[in-house]
């Protein structure tokens, strides 16, 4: 195991709504119970992605700013190279701008890194609210929660794969599927933010840059885990009902 790792936190002050900074957080806060010392670089606009990062993490934003990153990424020209080297979270306009293309609010269509064989549109109707996500291929993750606050939707091509199955909520409006997993990247709309409510997704992403993890379990985060379940996910709801005889 790495005994210190860099963590990349790529254009914070444009792409951190809804908390997104908290993935950096968990990160850091579940490698330091490993014993695991983190140094976090934060990017500006004016700054080339660091090449040496072990862990790159990209947030989400409104489409002014998006666009900006769009522009910055795109000015860097082994940004692409960069992020497709090392493990990366890219969430909401993360994964917009890792994409192929994206579209923004007035319908004009923006070129992405093309890390991820995808093309993002626009749904009809803003997607809000709660997201319960089963994961796919990936065994050491439970069903994944978190909160959707998006119009943008996410059509997977070639070697996208998706990141999980929908039970509740909207996800990527296509197939039924919520983000995206391609190569080192693992992208999706969940926020939350979606480290925070979903440990293992950030021990799998700490377990790519660093090497295997000890075991770490925090009764407080699985105990808030299963209180948002309880909350969002119909098939606790139907279970319940059916033990209260409802």
């Amino acid at each position: 195991m790495a005994e210190d790792l860099t963590i990349v936190h790529v254009l914070p002050d444009l792409l951190g709504t809804y908390g997104d900074g908290g993935n950096v957080l968990a990160l850091t806060h579940r490698a330091a119970a490993r014993g695991l010392r983190c140094r976090v670089v934060e990017t500006g606009l004016d700054d080339r992605l660091p090449r040496t990062g072990d862990l790159y993490v990209i947030g989400g934003g409104e489409d002014s700013a998006q666009l900006l990153a769009a522009r910055t990424l795109l000015a860097d020209d082994l940004a692409a190279a960069v992020l497709g080297a090392h493990p990366t979270l890219a969430v909401c306009a993360g994964l917009q701008l890792l994409s192929r293309s994206f579209e923004d609010g007035d319908g004009h269509i923006h070129p992405g890194l093309g890390l991820l064989d995808v093309d993002c549109g626009r749904l009809d109707e803003r997607a809000v609210g709660e997201v319960v996500a089963e994961p796919c291929d990936l065994p050491t993750v439970p069903t994944l929660t978190g909160y959707e606050n998006h119009r943008g939707t996410a059509r997977l091509h070639g070697a996208a794969q998706p990141l999980a199955r929908v039970v509740a909520g909207v996800g990527n409006g296509h197939d039924g599927v919520e983000g995206v997993q391609q190569g080192h990247v693992v992208a999706t709309y969940l926020h939350g933010p979606a480290l925070v409510r979903n440990p293992a997704l950030a021990d799998l992403l700490l377990s790519r840059a660093a090497g295997p993890l000890p075991a770490y379990d925090d009764a407080r985060v699985e105990q808030l885990r299963e209180e948002r379940l309880d909350v969002a996910d119909p098939r606790r709801h139907r279970a319940r009902k059916a033990l209260l005889g409802r």
